[in-house]
This record gives structure tokens, C-alpha cells and sequence, in this order.
């Protein structure tokens, strides 16, 4: 008997001192609006796509414009003394480069398709941490929902070998009833402490998306409305074509690879050089000077004919890879769809009858126990039924998150849910 007391003493004792309870202190409610926000601001991923397509704005202006003038100085026969102001010839002369008429133009787009390709990219990147961010937010909700199922099982795994210990007490059970309560309790209280490191282990994950210390406090996540999939998977599949940015990103490199195909055609064609220059002469009369100069690229036609043929198997690669990438989307917005509505079936199956089926269930095994027509172990078993099925509820809806995370990162845009309390 004192065996028994203490084990449960100790036991209780285990219970109350663990540290990170889910009902032992109050927790601010973590808004899942809010960590969005955090994660606009502070993801360093996001910000880096962000600052290169800033500075890709910048491209197109550099690229259609001409070189810089050159200003130059020659002395023609100077002294051996070297007083320049003696040379026969000193002469100043500017000079600039031309290209050929729509060279420059087309280097400034294929400069604006670059930076519209890296403005895409930053699109992606924001559709990517959102969807990381729902994914560790849901990872921190699932966490913090199984700590309360097994502290609630906990404190009425306690209470029932409370009950054992007093039925032993008076003869009604026989002593590996108080036994199997102990052990119960102590399996429950590893679970406790187990859930709380994982509680810890997602809350770091979700800091790091914020570029914050992974031991920083973060709240409570809310709990997630009921949700419906109000749209069948073609309907998504054609608002992911429509809207996904990485599909614009690979149309404006298709783009670019068709004006590098124009830009290759207008390399046959010359360049020109022009200047002028003014001549200071020692012994002779002062003078000015000009010069015009054209680049032969017929010299080195095959050159040129292989950069066309170059360009144009660009084009066809690209636009392979634009259906590719189509293809690629497609496929993720049915597979996120599936995930999402297997999840929410099972979710509503476990909610309407698995759960309240396993309750009520627990509660005739409890009222048997007491009334002596079951053992403890049956009460047990009954008792983990309904932790099993409130885990799997739980697992349920946190995938149906997940997924439909996956889901608006797939199609690229928000999706109404169609929620109700």
C-alpha cells in the first residue's frame, strides 16, 4: 500500500512541477495575420529577392545606353627635351561609338524583360514564406494542441487512480489496478514533457522564418475556423495559370530570348566610331580634324550566323520550359487540392462521429469502473481510444492547413476559404 501511495505521490509530484503545462500559465494568442506581417518585414529571403529586383529597375537605362566619349590627347614629334608646347603636332580629339541604329533599343529590353523576371522571382519568394509561415504556424497550433490533450489525460489519468487507490483501499480491486494507474500516469507525464521540447522545436522553426532568436516567446496560435473547399480542381488549376509568377517570369524570358534573336540579326549589320579633333600645330598653322570609322562584321559572318542559330534554340528552350512549368503547376495545385480534401474529410469525420462516439464511450467505461463491472485496464483502453482520436482530429485539420497553405502557394494568389466559426 505505501509502495502505491508513493509511486502515485511521485508521480503527481512529476506532473506538477514540468514546467511548460499548457494550462499552467497563460499564453498571449499568437494571430496568424500578425506573423504574416512580421515575416513581410524580417525574412531575409525576401528581402534579398525584393532588393534585386529593385536594382534590376535599373538595367534597362544602363543597357540602351551609349558608351561613354572618349577625349584624347596625341603629341606628334615632340623634342627630345619633351616640351610638348614644342611638338610638331599636339592634338585633341573627341571621339565617340555608335552602334547601329536599334542595337541600344533592344539591349533596353531584353534589360526590362530581366528586371520583369526578377520582379516575378520576388512575387515567388513572397508566396513561398507565406506558405512556409502557415506551414511552421500550424506546426506550433498542432504542438500546443497535443500538449492539452495529454495534460488534460493527464489530470484525469490522476484523478482515476485516485479512485483505484481508494477502491484498493477498501477491497473492491485488486492491487495491479493501482499498478496500471501508476503506470498510465507516468506515461502521460513523458508525454507532457516530450510535447512541450516539440512545442519548443516549432516555435524555433517559425523564429527563424521572422529572423528572429529561435528562443524567442511567441503566443498561442489562434484556432483555425472551420474551413470548405468551395471549388473543384480545375477551377484552381486555371487561377494558377493565370496568376502564378513564375509562369510571367518564364514568359518574359521567352521575351528576352526572341528580342536576343533580333539583337543577334543586327550584329551582322556595323558599327560606327566618329570624332573630331583639333590640332595644335609649333612651326604651322593650328587646324581641326575628323574622323568616321565602321566595324566589318562580314568578315567574320559565321561568327554572327552562330549567335542567331544560338539564340533561336534559346527561344525553343524556353518556351519548352514555359510548358513545363505549366505542366509542374498543375500538378501541385491537384496534389495540394487532394491533401486538402482528404484532410478536411477526415477532419469532419472524426468531429461529427469518431470523437463524440470515443467520449461517450470513455464515459460508460468510467461509470463501469465505478460500479465495478469493468476493470482498469479496459478503462484504460477506453480512455486511450478517445486520446487517439482527439490526436488524429488534431492531426487532421493541422494537414488541412498545411495543404491549403500548399494549395494558395500553388494557384499564387489568396483563396476565400468560405469559413465559419
Amino acid at each position: 500500500m505505501r509502495t502505491c501511495n508513493l509511486g502515485i505521490a511521485i508521480a503527481l509530484l512529476l506532473a506538477l512541477a514540468w514546467p511548460c503545462r499548457a494550462d499552467d500559465r497563460p499564453a498571449a494568442v499568437l494571430r496568424l495575420a500578425d506573423v504574416l506581417d512580421q515575416a513581410r518585414e524580417r525574412n531575409p529571403a525576401l528581402a534579398a529577392a525584393r532588393a534585386r529586383a529593385e536594382g534590376a529597375r535599373y538595367a534597362p537605362e544602363q543597357a540602351s545606353a551609349y558608351d561613354d566619349p572618349t577625349l584624347s590627347w596625341e603629341a606628334w614629334n615632340a623634342p627630345e627635351s619633351f616640351r610638348v608646347d614644342q611638338a610638331d603636332n599636339n592634338i585633341f580629339r573627341l571621339s565617340q561609338k555608335l552602334p547601329f541604329p536599334g542595337k541600344r533599343t533592344l539591349a533596353g529590353r531584353i534589360a526590362e524583360r530581366e528586371a520583369e523576371i526578377a520582379g516575378a522571382e520576388a512575387s515567388a519568394s513572397d508566396l513561398e514564406v507565406r506558405a512556409a509561415v502557415k506551414r511552421a504556424y500550424y506546426g506550433l497550433w498542432q504542438a500546443h494542441q497535443k500538449l492539452r490533450i495529454y495534460s488534460r489525460d493527464e489530470d484525469l489519468v490522476a484523478r482515476l487512480a485516485k479512485v483505484a487507490e481508494q477502491r484498493y483501499a477498501v477491497g473492491q480491486v485488486s492491487q495491479p489496478d493501482v499498478l496500471r494507474s501508476q503506470v498510465e500516469l507516468t506515461r502521460l507525464v513523458n508525454r507532457v514533457a516530450t510535447e512541450t521540447l516539440a512545442i519548443d522545436g516549432a516555435r524555433a522553426e517559425l523564429n527563424a522564418l521572422l529572423s528572429r532568436s529561435a528562443s524567442e516567446p511567441l503566443g498561442v496560435p489562434e484556432d483555425p475556423f472551420v474551413p470548405r473547399l468551395a471549388e473543384n480542381d480545375e477551377e484552381l488549376v486555371a487561377r494558377a495559370l493565370r496568376s502564378r509568377p513564375e509562369l510571367a517570369a518564364q514568359g518574359a524570358a521567352v521575351e528576352r530570348e526572341r528580342s536576343r534573336v533580333e539583337m543577334a540579326r543586327l550584329d551582322h549589320l556595323p558599327d560606327f566610331e566618329v570624332s573630331v579633333s583639333r590640332f595644335v600645330n609649333y612651326h604651322s598653322r593650328d587646324g581641326f580634324g575628323a574622323m568616321a570609322a565602321i566595324s566589318l562584321p562580314l568578315a567574320h559572318k559565321s561568327k554572327y550566323d552562330a549567335e542567331v542559330a544560338e539564340a533561336r534554340a534559346r527561344i525553343a528552350a524556353a518556351e519548352a520550359e514555359r510548358r513545363g512549368i505549366g505542366d509542374r503547376i498543375a500538378r501541385e495545385v491537384r496534389l495540394a487540392f487532394l491533401r486538402a480534401r482528404t484532410a478536411l474529410l477526415q477532419r469532419d469525420l472524426l468531429s461529427t462521429t469518431h470523437v463524440p462516439q470515443a467520449e461517450q464511450a470513455f464515459g460508460a467505461s468510467e461509470i463501469g469502473y465505478q460500479t465495478g463491472k469493468i476493470d482498469f485496464l479496459s478503462l484504460i483502453d477506453s480512455l486511450r481510444a478517445v486520446e487517439s482520436v482527439h490526436l488524429e482530429h488534431v492531426e487532421a485539420q493541422a494537414e488541412f492547413e498545411r495543404a491549403f497553405a500548399d494549395l494558395e502557394r500553388a494557384i499564387g494568389q489568396t483563396l476565400e476559404r468560405g469559413e465559419v466559426p
